[in-house]
């Protein structure tokens, strides 16, 4: 691990996997839910076709389903999923994705590897834990700088 924010996406997808949940766009709010909650997850990446067309986070159905008065069970997912996507690459840092996701307000990255493929998804909590973890390392080497241990 090195300073400065500079984790990279790659590492902190080998620290906490790479399991992703998607849901097709024609699938109901409600079914989207329902995956969410089996998998105590906030987001999904939505599908159409196997291409990426959005995310579909719970803020989205607080949002712009229960506070609009729609039903999740006769809402598509496509109605109400973040879109355009906004991605992250294996090697782009902490630092970087908080950036981008501070100035879209956005709260997960999909990431895809060099040749497009979806590989894994980041959330702001990861890369706030990656962070965190980025400067205890930071303390702890300059501790034993100081005192020669």
């Amino acid at each position: 691990m090195s300073a400065g924010g500079t984790t990279k996406v790659e590492r902190i997808l080998e620290e906490k996997g790479r399991t992703v949940h998607t849901i097709e766009a024609d699938r109901t709010v409600f079914e989207a839910l329902e995956v969410m909650a089996e998998h105590e997850i906030g987001a999904l990446i939505v599908l159409d076709e196997e291409q990426i067309v959005g995310v579909l986070t719970e803020r989205d159905y607080a949002r712009k389903v229960i506070l609009a008065g729609l039903s999740s069970p006769r809402t598509e997912v496509r109605q109400v999923m973040a879109s355009p996507v906004v991605y992250a690459t294996l090697d782009e840092t902490t630092e970087e994705c908080m950036a981008v996701m501070a100035d879209k307000h956005i709260r997960y990255l999909p990431v895809l590897d060099g040749e497009d493929r979806l590989v894994g998804v980041i959330s702001i909590g990861d890369l706030v834990k990656a962070s965190i973890a980025e400067k205890e390392f930071v303390i702890s080497q300059l501790e034993k700088y100081i005192t020669g241990y």
